[in-house]
């Protein structure tokens, strides 16, 4: 996961960066705290820049909303047109995208809660699993679409949508598990994990949709790297699955930091509130969202 509301979070960096770099430059995280507990594979943390974060329940079929530390159900698969949900990102409109995995779809719900297809194929095909989203600065979205899971099973791809034509083409192909993507605020490059083979890539972007010179970024040791985040540094926060951590990467690909998480398989991550430092983790063998307070914003 990753951003969400792209223009109002712009503007909240800008402030954040402002009040960061005249203020502190040292890392520091909060323990963290239990913020929603009894999901069912949590997922794709969106937050809607205001005071509301939305989180899938990959297995469990429904969407949990934390607002201002309320917890509750959002919607429920059955109720409307979707069934089950994995990455999530809100427009700066308040309607909310969703990787729609079991459908093979991308979904918009709308402020009323309306759920519609927003895209549903590619060339004549369903998508094959798509799995997390992302804005760029034009609020178009790149989306990552895995199919197998294996160190040499090479059909994962990356799409992109106008999102003034709705239409969608491929970005990236030839990709092993694709999982978490996001855009870098230092070099706008695009980030995404190839979680089969334990690392991350970055691509440039020459056009909207038209990615280039994959290279790879950081390769880990163990388990899987799914859900990533930027600070407004360059720092790269990385949900590592099977280790428990979270790493976070300098922007010359270096550990600088490395958190011990509630349990073994965190997926995904979150920066929200009025200052951006509020880090919300979902995480699979506890089945929670937990939070953490950071001293350097996220973006």
């Amino acid at each position: 996961m990753k951003p969400n509301n792209f223009i109002y979070k712009f503007i909240l960096v800008i402030m954040a960066f402002t009040i960061t770099t005249c203020t502190t430059n040292k890392m520091e995280f909060t323990d963290w705290g239990l913020v929603a507990s009894n999901m069912n594979f949590p997922e794709g943390p969106a937050w809607d820049g205001k005071n509301t974060i939305v989180v899938s329940n990959c297995y469990g079929g429904w969407l949990t909303r934390i607002r201002d530390g309320i917890v509750d159900t959002l919607l429920t698969a059955g109720d409307n047109t979707f069934s089950q949900t994995n990455g999530l990102i809100f427009d700066s409109n308040g309607n909310l995208f969703a990787c729609d995995y079991k459908l093979g779809s991308i979904l918009k719900i709308g402020s009323d809660l309306t759920v519609s297809p927003f895209v549903e194929t590619y060339d004549g095909n369903s998508f094959n699993r798509p799995n997390d989203i992302v804005f760029d600065r034009q609020e178009n979205i790149y989306f990552t679409d895995p199919k197998s899971y294996g160190n040499d099973k090479l059909d994962g791809r990356v799409f992109f949508i106008d999102m003034t034509t709705q239409d969608v083409s491929l970005a990236a192909d030839s990709l092993a598990f694709p999982n978490g993507i996001a855009f870098s605020p230092r070099d706008n490059k695009l980030y995404v994990c190839e979680s089969a083979k334990n690392h991350i890539a970055r691509f440039d972007v020459k056009a909207p949709g038209m990615l280039a010179n994959k290279e790879i970024f950081v390769k880990l040791a163990g388990g899987d790297p799914d859900g990533i985040a930027f600070d407004i540094k360059g720092n790269l926060y990385v949900a590592h699955f099977g280790t428990g951590t979270v790493f976070v990467i300098s922007p010359d690909a270096e550990i600088i930091k490395e958190l011990k998480a509630p349990g073994k398989k965190p997926t995904n991550l979150e920066f929200a509130g009025a200052e951006m430092k509020d880090l919300y983790l979902t995480e699979v063998e506890t089945n929670a969202v937990y939070h953490t307070k950071t001293t350097i914003p996220g973006c």
